[in-house]
Order: structure tokens, then C-alpha cells, then sequence
């Protein structure tokens, strides 16, 4: 969140900050009016259009009539952020698969790639020698280079400087990759917990825009969450994320989780537990497990009956997060959104009615991510675009 000029401040600062403001404001929510700038930012119009004029100039906005028109008289133009104004590269490692892309003003992606990540090249160095492979070929394609980076990981990272503290999925630990991507691609490198990038990108781009106070859980081997409380990212001690739901321990005695303890969440609500619920291989690839949760939705409720189990335990750690943190909204990302409709409404009125929390707010939303995969490279960009935007 952008902080407001003060008095004694120097008109270049104020300039700086009011022009960084706009821009946020159009990277996040779009094209718009000077008028309704103006009124959004708290600024008169001649601010405005001054703002708008130099931004135009240096080719990072431009303005168009609006392409459907109401009403009669001439139609405001609308200001538009121009994507290819600032790059920066997004990449969201995960257990079985790696992705980057190129991501513009406004949230665009310009290019993309990814690749499997097998149990034998996951290790920190193949995994970082793999990024610079394919960061040649992706920046080249494009006209103008990127100016920061994001990175999600699914594990303990320290912001200040991109270190990966433990990713248990990866069997990763102490591992300097924010120091070794920024010194081999010469670029400031921001990295965070990818379900903490999920929560923000679904923030600002998903399903709970407008919402402030968000719980995001996603499942893919594991299972982790993200935390938007008053409209900010929440993080705990030393910049660290909070939302390490996955290795709640829900079935104490239960079966062995990566982490090294028993009876995680995770174990009872990730991929392979799952894949037991549907009565497929545990070793089932993502979209063996999609496709066939898609077919079960076809099939009436009798069908559906084979994850009541798998419901009742999802429903059980949703339950502990949400008492514990009285959210408005719980998004479920990733493996979850394939789950069928008729099961995702089931949790939700089971959420509501044994939370005390749930109930004191008139009934917790649970809702699908319309991001899918891309929720965490999203929330990457985002976190390289914090600084980008801010220096305008």
C-alpha cells in the first residue's frame, strides 16, 4: 500500500508518489477515466491530466475512446496502462512442474514456458540451471527486457533476500536461490511462498477482489495457504509467511508426512490423498486426477459419495482456519478447483454451520479460484511489481 505524502514534502516527491498511485491503480484495476482517477486517488483534475500527460509521453499509458459507448455527447477517454511499459518475470517452482512467463502492466502475460520437474533433476542446482536455460529464449522473443523478478516456491522463504529456508515437497533446505538468480540474470529478485502469491494474486485479480480479509488454500503433493488480512499480505516474524495450514496436524498417529511428522493436514486433503479417495493410483499425474474428477461430477450423488471421507477431513482443517482467522472469504486453489461444484458447496455449509467465527459473520463464502494454475506466477509478477511500480 502506497503511503501519502506528508507536509514538508518536496513537490518532486509528491509528483513521484502521486504518479506511482495512478499507475498501481491502472496496473491493478484497468482502464479508466481521469475523472474516475481523480476521484479514486483524492486529486484534482488538473493533477490528474498532468499525470496522465507525462505518463503518455514517456509511453507508459496511453488514451482511447472507449470501444462501446452510452449515452449521448462525447465519451470520456479512457487511460490504459501499455503492458510492454514494464516487464518483469515471473517463475513458480513446484514439486512436479516449473513455470515462467512475462508479465506486463496490468497483469498481461507476453510470453510463457514451463517444464516437468522430475525427482531427479529437482534439486536446487538443476532447478536454478533450468531457470537460466530457458530465461535466453523467453526474454528474446520480446522487445523489451525484464526489470525485476518474482518467485514462488512452496516452502519457508525469507523476503529480505529470497532465502529458502526448507521446501519439504522439494527436499530443499538453506537454499540461496534469490542470491543466485539475481547475481547470474542481473536483476533484483523478489521471492515468496507460493500460497502466500496465490493469496495475493487472487486479491488483486481472482475471485476476491474487493474482499479484505482472505484465506487461500491450495492443493497440489502439498497443501499451503495464504493470508490477506485488512487488504494486506499477512506475514509473521522476520517477513515470514503465515499459512503453513498444510502441516496443521489434524490425525495425530496418521500416516508420515514429508515434513517429517504424522498426521498433516496434508496427508489427509493433498494430491495422494486424493488420488486414495478416487480409487486411483497415488502416483496418478494432476490431470488423471482432474479428468477424473470432472467425470465424478457427471455422475448424481451417489458418486459423489466417494469423497465423504476426503470432505470431512477438508472440511475439518478448513474449519480450524477459519476459526482461527475469521476470514469473509476461503479460495481453494489449484487441485481443488477441480473438485465438483456440489462437493465445494457441501464444505461450504458444513463450514458455516460448525464455525463459531463462520456464524458470527453470517456464513463464510468457499469458492473456486478462476485463476487455476496461474494464481502463484501471478502472484509472483506481483511481488516483483511492488518495487517496479514504486519507483515511477
Amino acid at each position: 500500500m502506497t503511503s501519502t505524502p506528508t507536509a514538508g514534502t518536496r513537490p518532486d516527491d509528491v509528483r513521484r508518489h502521486n504518479r506511482a498511485a495512478l499507475l498501481r491503480r491502472l496496473h491493478v484495476d484497468g482502464p479508466s477515466t481521469r475523472a474516475s482517477l481523480a476521484t479514486a486517488l483524492g486529486l484534482n483534475r488538473s493533477t490528474i491530466k498532468a499525470l496522465v500527460d507525462g505518463l503518455a509521453e514517456d509511453g507508459v499509458v496511453e488514451e482511447r475512446v472507449p470501444a462501446q459507448r452510452s449515452g449521448a455527447g462525447r465519451p470520456s477517454l479512457l487511460v490504459l496502462p501499455q503492458p510492454q511499459a514494464a516487464v518483469v518475470l515471473a517463475i513458480d517452482i513446484r514439486v512436479e512442474r516449473a513455470a515462467m512467463a512475462l508479465v506486463g502492466i496490468g497483469g498481461q502475460i507476453l510470453a510463457r514456458d514451463s517444464w516437468k520437474v522430475r525427482e531427479g533433476n529437482r534439486e536446487p542446482v538443476e532447478v536454478f540451471t533450468k531457470i537460466v536455460d530457458y530465461f535466453g529464449p523467453l526474454v528474446a522473443e520480446q522487445e523489451t527486457p525484464p526489470v525485476a523478478i518474482g518467485v514462488s516456491v512452496p516452502g519457508v522463504v525469507r523476503h529480505s533476500d529470497g532465502f529458502v529456508h526448507e521446501a519439504p515437497n522439494l527436499h530443499w533446505a538453506d537454499v540461496p536461490l534469490g542470491a543466485w538468480l539475481s547475481r547470474e540474470l542481473t536483476l533484483p529478485v523478489h521471492m515468496g511462498n507460493d500460497a502466500e502469491l496465490g493469496a495475493v494474486a487472487e486479491h488483486l485479480r481472482g475471485s476476491a477482489r474487493g474482499a479484505e480479509d482472505v484465506v487461500y488454500i491450495s492443493a497440489d503433493v502439498g497443501v499451503g495457504g495464504g493470508v490477506i488480512s485488512n487488504g494486506l499480505s499477512l506475514r509473521g516474524a522476520g517477513g515470514h509467511h503465515i499459512g503453513e495450514v498444510g502441516h496443521m496436524v489434524v490425525r495425530p498417529g496418521g500416516k508420515r508426512c514429508y515434513c517429517g511428522a504424522q498426521g498433516c493436514w496434508e496427508t489427509e486433503v493433498g494430491e495422494r490423498a486424493l488420488c486414495r479417495a478416487l480409487g486411483i493410483d497415488e502416483d496418478s499425474p494432476v490431470g488423471a486426477i482432474v479428468a477424473e474428477l470432472r467425470a465424478l461430477g457427471t455422475r448424481g450423488p451417489e458418486a459423489l459419495s466417494r469423497l465423504d471421507e476426503f470432505v470431512e477431513w477438508l472440511t475439518l482443517g478448513l474449519g480450524n482456519v477459519v476459526n482461527l482467522l475469521c476470514p469473509q472469504l476461503v479460495v481453494l486453489g489449484d487441485l481443488f478447483t477441480a473438485l465438483p461444484a456440489p462437493v465445494v458447496a457441501r464444505v461450504e455449509q458444513a463450514v458455516r454451520e460448525r464455525c463459531l467465527v463462520s456464524r458470527a459473520l453470517g456464513g463464510t463464502r468457499v469458492v473456486t479460484s478462476p485463476l487455476g494454475s496461474d494464481a502463484k506466477l501471478l502472484g509472483a509478477a506481483e511481488l516483483a511489481f511492488e518495487t517496479v511500480l514504486s519507483d515511477w
